[in-house]
């Protein structure tokens, strides 16, 4: 297999920065930032009410959940607005899932993972919010339990580490790419090789090397079958990436943006020819380096 470069969207770079803050978090109870906790408008008095009912409605939140301690979590909309909400025993969360949202199921307050993006209807409660109900689409929680299950272990010891590199890159949206390596898949199959295994420890080594490296993970796939097989399939492809990379290849979660599914869109091959679709049939892991942290 070789390493061959990939154009790497604008579009899909600043949608990631975005989203780059949440998805570096260390921890489920990471404490709410100072500047939330010091801010004169958030005033608790007591518990949230566990019944809601005669609450004034508040505005509708939606963003990444940033931050999560006790009964309270920050979110933060892609305006890099941080918004704190309560979670009351009546706060009601569901999963949106399958054709037009259909199919909802009830989830726990604690499937409430950093990085997850939501929707929030809120009620007023003295000069705070409660959430009255919570939305979230299933393969957004997926991705978020799957990153929160394959990078618990050693959260302690990469608080601060995580600290110092978030406030470097937290508000940056341009990157130099230092380098792309492929890792290619059967059709319509996501399980990696041990080639492949072999070419992902070898670019989180290349990636580790460098200073402030972030590592964008890209899932593809060839043209055939329908796009929503193909989206599932990318993002399949994307997440067993990444679970390589932090479970085997000891690369840290503070150091990886949220694995993005890109279907068959920027192909690199024809797809009219065998040939061209065991090409496309990848997941590109790209080395980025911040341009404020690179010398530019």
């Amino acid at each position: 297999m070789k390493n061959r470069p990939v154009y790497v969207p604008a579009a899909l770079l600043l949608g990631t920065a975005a989203i780059l803050t949440p998805a570096i978090l260390p921890a489920q109870d990471t404490d709410l930032p100072a500047q939330a906790a010091e801010n004169p408008d958030v005033v608790v008095y007591g518990t949230p009410p566990a019944d809601l009912t005669g609450l004034t409605e508040g505005p509708e939140v939606e963003g990444m959940i940033s931050a999560r301690k006790d009964d309270k979590m920050q979110i933060t909309t892609a305006d890099g607005t941080n918004t704190v909400v309560f979670l009351s025993e009546a706060t009601k969360i569901k999963s949106s899932k399958g054709l037009f949202g259909l199919d909802r199921s009830k989830l726990a307050a604690d499937q409430l993972l950093n990085g997850l993006p939501v929707k929030i209807k809120t009620v007023q409660w003295s000069d705070n919010l409660v959430a009255s109900k919570i939305d979230l689409r299933d393969k957004d929680l997926k991705t978020a339990s799957m990153i929160r299950t394959g990078t618990a272990q050693g959260f302690a010891e990469q608080t601060a580490a995580t600290e110092a590199l978030r406030g470097r890159v937290a508000d940056i949206d341009q990157y130099n790419l230092k380098g792309t390596t492929n890792v290619y898949f059967d059709t319509g199959k996501w399980r990696l090789t041990p080639q492949a295994e072999a070419e992902l420890c070898g670019a989180a080594n290349q990636a580790g090397a460098m200073d402030n490296a972030l590592l964008l993970v890209v899932g593809y796939t060839d043209s055939v079958g329908d796009y929503d097989y193909n989206q599932t399939l990318s993002e399949r492809r994307a997440s067993r990436v990444v679970n390589h990379l932090q479970q085997a290849c000891g690369w840290k979660p503070y150091r990886m943006l949220t694995p993005t599914g890109m279907a068959e869109a920027d192909p690199v091959a024809d797809n009219g020819t065998t040939e061209g679709k065991a090409q496309n049939r990848r997941v590109s892991v790209n080395i980025l380096v911040s341009k404020s942290v690179d010398g530019l």
